[in-house]
């Protein structure tokens, strides 16, 4: 019998007003008043003194009244909500209060014991039960929530007890696959829809086509037997596009080594020769994450994941457990790097929009809407970097109906780590033979199962629930702490990775390429609940796990230190040179594979393209005279309007190295790039940025690319950036990739990206890809719909700054400054924010001059470490009136500036304001500086186009020196930060 624990407010409570508040936007205007009412169901043999003392450490004596096995409830209300979390999922609050319970009493709970936690929304005003369930809707997932709704009568007794207990009846064992007696119809249909349960439902998909499926087969023909599901699963696991990134690897058309090869990794190779002894990269391409140096003592790395299936599905889940994930690949890098940035990109759909979408025939399955997907997104990156104590400064939002499907979740995070750690190079590792293996901080469960191969496909109805996992970020920062502060320089481990796409049976085997082989006994992983079968305990996904190579003599240090952090620790098997991976369950061998075949068993899938060129109708835009009302317009777009809302959720400052912060000037306006300080005796900054500009796709990939590249490298420049020492990261979200258009589209923007990090000496250090970023379904009518994404290349950028207190931010800074705009600015207006804003496409793709820019970059990089730059701001989307409106709302300070001596080639002054030309910067000068300034920039294109002023005007002159813009700043803040301002 489970106990209730019940903790209210004694007054006001914040979060019932705001929750009120999101009702009464979501339309439920019936509702008058909400309370709330948190709830912990403890579920132990314990006495009524005891639970006492529970109930005085998880409440507040001077802010809240709390409860034992009594209901709580307002004296007056009409329903009540109560949600929880299914059995099994992870619980991350009633995790840390599991422990406080135990602390405090001095005892380990047992197995069957534990502790759940739950809310309850108590509703006061002239409800009907379907505008309740309705309201339900908004406040569960039922993926991973339970809820329960009662109506007070009068005679109200308070909510149910509730235990959410797993309960497994299956005898766990390994079942043999027949895939020897197989057709090709049975191999395809196993590839696609997985291995069959006993009652015919599907266990969730392999992501195999039948070239694969064939590869197994006849493996295992030769073998003499069938393969049992470990087998098949490890194998679905590790060759999963997820993990092994095929369409990037295999030969496409001529390119017999892949556009990996030729493009990503042959630009780096060629970068880091031509640079020679000012080569700055340490580690590429080989492990967790990318590596640059920092300075004599310390590297930076950098990787950038995505969670796009998870988080349709559950958006908390899938964005915590991407950033712990990434966090996790920090921690992975080399012997263990200290988590010190982290980084997000959210492409979503409209908030606003509310028509539905469903997985399933006849209005079945229905799909989240665009504010829950995006308001769980944002709140789970929050969770997990705010608990982490990990700072999150940098990050973009972008707006798209096509991400409704299935949205883009970007997360990214910087480490450090010591060049040497207890004389050994720190970014070597290497499981040896007869090191043990061992995993370490949380426990396997059902939640995570095939979370690669689910990646790896394409949102569909049988797009499996299990897939998803919740992070818990309070467990992974006592490992990482253990780990990272400890044991890694007390030389306790010889190797280690994260456990991620694939759980044990990726990290294990990834680890035993590096001895050899492994031995695993799968009875000794640790489960957060019995009765897990064998094959999942092995392809779990579950959270907060690390796989480490411990020498045999280390182990009893290494297990002493782990117990004393609180971070479980066990034994789990050994790695051999066996050249086998051989994985046993009770004394059965449920697996027994070569490692040749297992990493390198892929069959070679030779890939053909095809590309046409698309052509849009220009759009018919009036020539307008006066463009207040334009530029008023432009401002409340989704993709140019301050997201203040997100960055002041997270915490930037924890560390205490930021420099230039999310959030920039008087006037609080979002930045394009970040500067932190990771070690605090040293002056040296770390920049974070990115570019990505998805819509350019529509007319030309290539394109697409370029100037994502370019935006991110610009972006860095603006905040005192050099090229000397900028590197790259690149995520491709790409759709339909088994459709040759799409493919010539891949290649088009693989080749930019060779052209383009060559041309600026800007080499990539890592990336990833996630390829089939489509949805199917049907839409509000039942009618079968698709929605693919736009080919999505986000690409990251990460530079290190000699002195970062020579930084400089966006806002303008005094009154009487110089204004220039640096760059030419042309009709290039095809896919951009104002044509979009007419419903038109257009064909003049912004275009890169890589040359030219890298000139003006270089140049603009000196003066400002001369100090001759007072601010500089990145023109991109929205281009130069957007721009200039950013840095006068930093500042707080008016502008008056003219586009007569605007350098470039455009033709009216609509398409000159709001052209996305790339190379262009804003910048203001002191006007004793000028003369300087100029003569630093006389080789490039530049032009003083106006002056920084001290009222709250804000002026546009046009070509002909007559007023086109004329506002307020309180006119432009309101329309700058109003559209997303409520959310």
């Amino acid at each position: 019998m489970g106990h209730r624990i019940e903790v209210k407010a004694k007054h006001s409570d914040t979060r019932a007003e705001v929750r009120r508040k999101k009702l009464l936007y979501a339309g439920f205007s019936g509702v008058k008043a909400v309370e709330l009412v948190d709830v912990y169901t403890v579920d132990a043999d314990l006495e009524e003194s005891q639970l006492e003392r529970i109930a005085s450490i998880l409440s507040q004596p001077v802010t809240q009244q709390v409860t034992v096995d009594q209901f709580q409830a307002p004296d007056e209300f009409n329903w009540a909500i109560e949600v929880g979390f299914l059995p099994g999922v992870t619980d991350n609050v009633a995790n840390t209060a599991r422990e406080s319970v135990e602390d405090l009493l001095g005892r380990k709970f047992e197995p069957e014991e534990g502790v759940y936690t739950s809310q309850v929304t108590f509703l006061s005003g002239e409800l009907s039960r379907e505008e309740v369930e309705s309201i339900a809707n908004t406040l569960y997932n039922p993926i991973v929530d339970r809820v329960h709704i009662k109506k007070n009568d009068g005679g109200f007794k308070g909510m149910d007890v509730v235990v959410p207990k797993v309960r497994l009846d299956t005898q766990p064992t390994a079942d043999i696959i027949d895939v020897l007696g197989m057709s090709d119809e049975g191999l395809t249909t196993l590839g696609k829809k997985g291995i069959s349960n006993e009652d015919g439902t599907s266990r969730g998909p392999l992501a195999l086509d039948l070239t694969y499926m064939k590869a197994i087969q006849n493996y295992f023909r030769k073998k003499g037997r069938n393969p049992s599901d470990v087998e098949v699963e490890t194998l679905a696991q590790t060759w999963s596009e997820h993990c092994k990134h095929t369409i990037f690897a295999d030969k496409i058309d001529n390119i017999k080594e892949g556009l990996f090869e030729t493009f990503i990794k042959a630009a780096t190779n060629r970068i880091r020769k031509e640079k020679g002894d000012k080569d700055f990269c340490r580690s590429v391409f080989v492990d967790n994450s990318g590596a640059i140096e920092f300075d004599e003592n310390y590297l930076v790395t950098d990787k950038v994941e995505t969670h796009n299936s998870p988080s349709a599905l559950d958006p908390f889940g899938g964005a915590i457990t991407g950033i712990v994930g990434v966090n996790r690949d920090a921690m992975g890098f080399g012997l263990g790097a200290k988590p010190i940035i982290n980084r997000y990109g959210f492409c979503f759909a409209d908030p606003g929009d509310k028509s539905p979408l469903y997985k399933g025939e006849d209005f079945t399955q229905k799909m989240l809407s665009p504010r829950r997907i995006m308001d769980g997104v944002i709140d789970g990156v929050n969770v997990g970097g705010n608990c982490s104590g990990i700072p999150t400064p940098q990050g973009f939002v972008f707006f798209d109906e096509r991400y409704k499907g299935k949205p883009l979740v970007f997360v990214g995070t910087l480490g450090l780590i010591p060049k040497e750690s207890v004389g050994r190079n720190s970014c070597e590792k290497k499981a040896q033979p007869g090191d043990l293996i061992v995993m370490t901080g949380g426990r396997d469960g059902r939640d995570g199962i095939h979370g690669a191969t689910f990646s790896s496909e394409v949102m569909d109805s049988g797009s499996p629930m299990g897939a998803v996992q919740i992070g818990d970020p309070i467990t992974q920062k006592k490992e990482s702490d253990a780990l990272i502060k400890e044991a890694r320089d007390l030389g306790l481990y010889t190797s280690i990775t994260d456990n991620g796409a694939g759980g044990l049976s990726c990290s294990v085997a990834e680890m035993g390429e590096e001895s050899g082989g492994f031995h695993v006994e799968l009875e000794k992983v640790p489960l957060k609940y019995p009765g897990l079968e064998p094959c999942n305990i092995w392809i779990s996904e579950s959270q907060e796990r690390m796989t480490l190579a411990v020498p045999k003599e280390k182990w009893s240090e290494f297990s002493d230190l782990m117990e004393r952090r609180k971070v479980e620790a066990t034994v789990i098997g050994e790695f051999t040179d066996s050249g086998k991976g051989v994985v046993d369950y009770n004394g059965e061998t449920v697996m027994d594979i070569e490692m040749d075949f297992l990493h390198n068993g892929l069959p070679p899938r030779p890939i053909t393209t095809s590309y046409t060129q698309p052509v849009h109708e220009e759009p018919s835009i009036p020539d307008l005279e006066d463009l207040t009302v334009i530029l008023h317009s432009m401002l409340e777009r989704l993709n140019i309007a301050s997201f203040e809302f997100i960055s002041q959720q997270y915490d930037h400052e924890v560390q205490g190295g930021s420099v230039i912060k999310p959030l920039q000037g008087r006037g609080r306006v979002n930045g394009d790039a970040t500067i932190t300080r990771p070690v605090l005796s040293s002056k040296k900054g770390v920049i974070t940025s990115q570019g990505l500009n998805p819509t350019y796709s529509d007319i030309d990939t290539y394109h697409m690319a370029a100037c994502a590249i370019d935006t991110a490298i610009r972006n860095a420049i603006a905040v005192g950036g050099s090229l000397d020492c900028l590197s790259l990261l690149d995520n491709f979200c790409w759709c339909s990739s088994d459709e040759p258009e799409r493919l010539g589209q891949l290649k088009r923007a693989a080749q930019a990206c060779y052209d383009y990090s060559v041309a600026f000496g800007t080499p990539f250090i890592s990336g990833k890809d996630s390829m089939f970023n489509d949805f199917k379904g049907f839409d509000e009518n039942g009618e079968p719909i698709k929605i693919s994404v736009p080919p999505t290349l986000l690409v990251s950028s990460l530079g290190i700054i000699e002195d970062s207190r020579k930084a400089v931010s966006l806002d303008a800074k005094f009154e009487g400054d110089l204004v220039y705009v640096l760059g030419d600015t042309h009709d290039e207006l095809g896919a951009s924010e104002y044509f979009a804003m007419y419903n038109g496409i257009g064909n003049n793709v912004p275009k890169v001059d890589a040359n030219k820019n890298k000139k003006l970059y270089s140049s603009l990089s000196k003066c400002m470490d001369d100090g001759l730059v007072a601010s500089a701001q990145s023109v991109h989307r929205g281009g130069l009136a957007v721009a200039l409106v950013k840095t006068a709302l930093g500042g707080k300070l008016g502008m008056d500036v003219s586009l007569e001596n605007l350098p470039g080639t455009f033709t009216r002054n609509d398409f000159g304001s709001f052209s996305e030309s790339q190379g262009r910067l804003v910048v203001t000068v002191a006007p004793q500086y000028q003369k300087q300034f100029e003569e630093r920039m006389e080789e490039n294109s530049f032009a003083q186009i106006g002056v920084v002023t001290e009222d709250d005007e804000f002026l546009i002159r046009g070509k002909s020196g007559e007023e086109i813009v004329s506002s307020p700043l309180k006119d432009l803040n309101w329309c700058y930060k109003s559209p997303l301002g409520d959310f």
